[in-house]
């Protein structure tokens, strides 16, 4: 790629500027592979041209995770260090930014022990669970980018050579545009149009149509759409995913029934789980099956008692551009962003009315549900359709076929 390295430092920067949206003399904190070292370092850059006062990185290593699963003893995988724990919610304290750097192999993990892996997420969940209420209140800005490995891009387009993927993550992230914070202006500018829409609605419940889901889902009192960025309580505007084509809101805990099939692989842990479907009954998933991962599928649901039910209801056209792709990326940052997905566990408190502001408890009266977890999953395709129905009973289309009844 003739301008790769003019394209990395418009990545850098616009992951620093626009989606941390770094502040004068505040802390990043960048938690990275080791193997993403490159645009590690531009970032590092563009941090402190940008006003950085100081940028700390948390390195990992997937060879060496493969390698404490295969060897280390069951009991390593049910402790967590406290000190690394502890650190990051001083980080939060003291208005760290976090900007959080995914490369991960999909088929990384696929022969090891789905108990290790789900013992070593709940033991991470539940010792993180502090740090995570300042993200998922929004009290600090957060974001996720992703750049290539060898793995990934072979999992994807069937070669070690990241050039291609390199190509789609630029495109999608409109960096290979002359103006990409422009771009990214604009684009934000349009969710905002939808998440008004939504909001001015107010919908008590959702109804999903596609082949293998039937779903209707019910929205509590005070829900809000938010989506595309977010904004800190200290008043940042943060974008948390990049790319981003969602909308999104919590539904009510107890309120979802039916059934409902995923429509893209599921890479969690390091595992892929494909071709699933859960069946709900009063917001719990009372069965599930999987035609790949069903050993995976089930830790991840048996997490917690919040882990049975559902956070997020996100809402995503087909006719966007990672879903114009046609391409599997196997990492969720990219594929819920091609395609209308649910999260397994907790909901985000700032998709209620003064959510941020509540207790646990408060939340949990409001319909929120908690949990240590928060996994997204795909369910949309050419064939959803989706229908709002209102307080008073009235039905209206608000997709079909994939796409927003406009577009």
């Amino acid at each position: 790629m003739e301008n790769f390295k003019e394209l990395l430092e418009k990545y850098a920067e616009l992951s620093v500027r626009t989606a941390i949206n770094i502040q004068k003399d505040q802390t990043l904190v960048v938690n990275a592979p080791i193997v993403a070292v490159d645009f590690v370092r531009e970032v590092v850059k563009k941090a402190y041209e940008n006003g950085a006062k100081n940028v700390h990185i948390e390195w990992h290593d997937e060879e060496i995770t493969y390698t404490k699963y295969k060897m280390a003893p069951d009991e390593a995988f049910n402790e967590f260090p406290m000190w690394k724990a502890k650190g990051f919610e001083e980080f939060a304290k003291q208005n760290a930014a976090f900007l959080s750097i995914s490369a991960s192999n999909p088929d990384l993990l696929k022969d090891v022990d789905p108990q290790k892996i789900a013992n070593a997420n709940k033991a991470a969940a539940k010792a993180m669970n502090k740090f995570r209420e300042y993200t998922q209140k929004g009290k600090v800005s957060w974001a996720v980018v992703s750049v290539p490995t060898k793995e990934w891009s072979k999992k994807v387009f069937g070669t070690t050579d990241e050039e291609k993927l390199w190509k789609k993550i630029f495109e999608v992230t409109r960096v290979n545009t002359e103006d990409p914070v422009s771009e990214w202006k604009k684009h934000i500018g349009t969710l905002k149009n939808k998440i008004a829409m939504m909001n001015s609605k107010n919908y008590k419940f959702l109804h999903y149509k596609a082949p293998g889901t039937d779903l209707k889902i019910e929205l509590p009192e005070d829900h809000v759409w938010v989506g595309g960025g977010l904004t800190t309580e200290k008043g940042v505007y943060f974008i948390p995913n990049m790319p981003t084509e969602e909308i999104f809101t919590l539904p009510l805990k107890t309120g979802i029934n039916g059934t409902v099939t995923s429509t893209k692989p599921l890479n969690y842990g390091g595992n892929l789980i494909e071709k699933f479907t859960l069946t709900f009954k009063d917001g719990k998933i009372i069965d599930f099956s999987a035609k790949n991962g069903y050993e995976t599928l089930k830790k991840l649901i048996e997490t917690d008692e919040g882990s049975h039910y559902i956070g997020e209801v996100a809402l995503v056209p087909q006719n966007s551009p990672i879903s114009n792709s046609n391409i599997i990326f196997y990492n969720t940052l990219f594929d819920e962003n091609a395609s209308c997905h649910l999260a397994i566990g907790a909901a985000y408190p700032l998709c209620l009315k003064n959510g941020p502001n509540m207790t646990r408890k408060e939340l949990e009266e409001k319909g929120a549900n908690t949990s240590m977890t928060h996994v997204d999953f795909m369910i949309g395709s050419d064939s959803m359709n989706i229908d709002g129905i209102t307080k008073d009973g009235k039905i209206e289309p608000i997709f079909r076929n994939g796409n927003w009844i406009e577009e």
